[in-house]
C-alpha cells in the first residue's frame, strides 16, 4: 500500500489490500527539491491515470512514500485510515471534486493540519481564487514544471509540527507586513490589503524589517525577491528564532520557473509574480495564515503538554521526596520499636521467668500440684515470648540489613548448621544428603540465617518419622538453577501454600510442632532483598520441598568465602 524509493507505487483502498498495483514510467530525479524525510508519506488523489502514474512515479523518484486514490471518496477514506503528511487532489474526479474533498478535511479536526495541494488541468484565473477559498495550501497547475511543484511541496512541508488533535474555531489573520522598494506599489498593494481587512505594516529595509519583527507579532510577510538581497533578508528571517515561523511570500517581478525556485531556495513558503491579480495574493495570503494557525494551535498544544509533563515530574520528585521523608521516620520509629523489644521488654520477661524458676525450686514443698503446673505454664509462656521477641527482631533486621554479596559455598554452610541441629540432640539419627558444590553469589550472614530456617524446619518436621532425611541440592527450572531443602516429614496441603510465607501462620499445630510461624516469612524477605524467589511444594504426611533463587549479579567478582 506504502511504497518508498525504487518500488511500484500502490493504490490505497479501505482494506489496505494491493488493489490496483501499477507499472509506472521512469522519472528522473530533481535535484532542486529538498528531499523529504524518510517516512514522508504523499497522498496523489487523481482519476487520470496517466499523470497519476506519471507523476506518482516522480514522487517516488525524489524519495516520498506514495498512496494513491482515484476518486474524492476513496481519497477521504485513505486520509483518514493513513494521515499522510501532504496530499495533492485533482479537481476533476467522479464523485465529490476536490474543492469539496478539501472542505471535508479542513472540518476534520484530526486532518485538518495536513497540507493540501489543489492541482487543475484549468488555465482560467478564477480557479487559483476558488481553490485557496476552499481551504488549499497551494494551487498547482498540472503543466507546471515538476521541479516547481516539487519544490512547491518540500516549502508545504517545511517546518510541519507534529500532530495531535486540535479543537477550537479560527482566528482571523491580523498583521500583514510588506517589504518592498516600490512606493507606487507599496501603497496599492497596502490599500487593497486594508479593504480587505489586514492590518498592515511598512518596512523600507531589512534592518527595520528585522526591528518590526522583534517588538510586534505578524501573521505574514510579502517580500520583494528583487530587492537587493531580497532572498538573504528571506534567509535571515527563516534562521530568526522568533520570526522564523512567520510565512513569507516572495514576490518577483520575473515569473520564470528559475525564480521560483530561488525563491523555495531560499526558505520562502510561496512564490508569486508582482504582476498577478491582487485577489489571487490576497487568497495566497490567507492560505499560508491558515496553516500558521494550525501549526500555532499545535505547537501551543504540545508546549501546554510538555509544561503539564514538567509539572508532574516535579510533583512526582516531591512525593518521593516526602515519601523518603515518611520512610525514614517509619525506620526511625522501627529501631525504637526494636529497641524497646530488645532492652525494656526483655527485663520483665527475665523477671518473669527467673521468679517464677526461683518459686519452682526453693517452695515447690508449699505448692501443690495444680500451682507447680501453673507455674511452670507462666515459664514456657515467658519463654515462648522471648523466642517471639528474636525472631521478629531477626525479621526486622533482615529487612535492614545491608546487602553484601559474596560467592558463598552453601554446600559447606549447610554441612555446618545440620552439625550444630545433631549436637541439640544426639540421640537423633537423621541422614542428611548435600550436593557437592553448592556455589551461590549472596550475603553470607543472610544466607545463614535462610538455611537455618529451613534445615531446623525439616529437622523439626521429621521429627516424628522413623527414618527421617534431609537433602539440600539444587536443580534447573524454565532455565534457571532453583536451590531447595527437601524432606520426608509432616508435609502440608498444597491447598494452604499461600499462608507458608506470611508471618505468624501455621500449617500444623503448635503441640505437635512448637514454632512463632515466623522463620519461612524471614526467609521469604531474605531471598526477596537478593532479587530471587521462593515457593514450596509438599503433600500431608509425605514431606516437603522449599525451593529459593539466588540471581546473580552482572558485574559480581565476588570469591569464595
Amino acid at each position: 500500500m506504502v511504497v518508498g524509493k525504487g518500488s511500484s507505487m500502490s493504490r490505497a483502498t479501505d482494506d489496505d489490500s494491493l488493489t490496483d498495483r501499477m507499472a509506472l514510467a521512469d522519472g528522473g530525479g530533481v535535484e532542486s527539491a529538498a528531499p523529504p524525510d524518510s517516512a514522508t508519506t504523499v497522498l496523489l488523489v487523481d482519476s487520470a491515470g496517466a499523470f497519476r502514474e506519471t507523476f506518482g512515479r516522480t514522487l517516488e523518484n525524489a524519495g516520498y512514500l506514495v498512496l494513491v486514490a482515484v476518486s474524492g471518496d476513496e481519497g477521504l477514506r485513505v486520509a483518514a485510515s493513513h494521515r499522510p503528511a501532504a496530499i495533492l487532489v485533482h479537481d476533476m474526479m467522479p464523485g465529490i471534486d476536490a474543492t469539496t474533498v478539501i472542505r471535508n478535511l479542513r472540518l476534520d479536526t484530526a486532518l485538518r493540519s495536513i497540507p493540501c495541494i489543489f492541482l487543475t488541468d484549468s488555465h482560467e484565473p478564477a480557479a487559483e481564487l476558488v481553490a485557496l477559498e476552499a481551504g488549499a495550501d497551494a494551487f498547482m497547475r498540472k503543466g507546471e514544471e515538476t521541479d516547481i511543484i516539487l519544490a512547491r511541496l518540500a516549502a508545504l512541508l517545511r517546518g510541519t509540527e507534529p500532530k495531535g488533535e486540535v479543537g477550537g474555531a479560527q482566528v482571523g489573520p491580523k498583521c500583514v507586513m510588506v517589504l518592498d522598494h516600490d512606493p507606487s506599489f507599496v501603497r496599492s498593494l497596502a490599500t487593497w490589503l486594508r479593504g480587505d481587512g489586514y492590518d498592515v505594516v511598512i518596512a523600507h529595509s531589512e534592518e527595520e524589517a528585522i526591528e518590526m519583527l522583534s517588538v510586534r507579532p505578524l501573521d505574514c510577510i510579502l517580500l520583494n525577491g528583487d530587492m537587493p538581497g531580497g532572498r538573504d533578508t528571506c534567509r535571515r528571517i527563516k534562521e530568526s528564532a522568533t520570526a522564523r515561523t512567520v510565512p513569507i511570500i516572495l514576490m518577483t517581478a520575473v515569473d520564470k520557473p528559475a525564480a521560483t525556485l530561488d525563491g523555495f531556495g531560499a526558505g520562502a513558503d510561496d512564490c508569486i509574480g508582482k504582476s498577478s491579480d491582487l485577489g489571487v495574493l490576497t487568497a495566497r495570503i490567507r492560505a499560508q495564515m491558515r496553516r500558521k494557525q494550525i501549526e500555532d494551535e499545535y505547537r501551543s498544544i504540545r508546549e501546554d503538554r510538555i509544561r503539564a509533563e514538567e509539572r508532574a515530574a516535579r510533583q512526582l520528585v516531591e512525593e518521593k521526596a516526602m515519601l523518603v521523608l515518611e520512610l525514614e521516620r517509619k525506620n526511625n520509629e522501627l529501631e525504637a520499636f526494636s529497641y524497646s523489644l530488645s532492652h525494656d521488654l526483655r527485663g520483665p520477661l527475665r523477671a518473669i521467668d527467673g521468679f517464677s524458676h526461683v518459686l519452682l525450686e526453693d517452695y515447690a514443698d508449699r505448692l501443690d500440684d495444680d500451682g507447680r503446673r501453673l507455674l511452670q505454664r507462666v515459664r514456657a509462656g515467658a519463654q515462648r515470648m522471648g523466642e517471639l521477641i528474636d525472631d521478629m527482631l531477626q525479621l526486622s533486621r533482615v529487612g535492614r540489613a545491608d546487602l553484601r554479596r559474596t560467592a558463598v559455598d552453601m554446600s559447606r554452610l549447610g554441612r555446618e548448621i545440620v552439625e550444630e541441629l545433631e549436637r541439640t540432640e544426639p540421640s537423633r539419627r537423621v541422614r542428611f544428603t548435600v550436593a557437592e558444590p553448592l556455589m551461590v553469589e549472596a550475603d553470607r550472614g543472610l544466607l545463614r540465617i535462610l538455611l537455618e530456617n529451613l534445615l531446623s524446619n525439616a529437622w523439626k518436621f521429621t521429627s516424628k518419622v522413623p527414618a527421617p532425611t534431609i537433602e539440600l541440592g539444587e536443580e534447573r527450572r524454565n532455565g534457571t538453577i532453583a536451590y531447595f531443602v527437601r524432606d520426608n516429614g509432616a508435609g502440608f496441603d498444597m491447598a494452604h501454600a499461600d499462608k507458608l510465607f506470611r508471618p505468624f501462620q501455621r500449617l500444623h499445630p503448635e503441640a505437635d510442632f512448637p514454632g512463632t510461624g515466623i522463620g519461612l516469612a524471614t526467609v521469604h524477605r531474605i531471598v526477596e532483598r537478593h532479587g530471587g524467589r521462593v515457593w514450596a511444594d509438599g503433600t500431608k504426611d509425605a514431606g516437603a520441598a522449599f525451593f529459593f533463587t539466588m540471581p546473580r549479579r552482572p558485574d559480581a567478582e565476588a570469591r569464595p568465602r
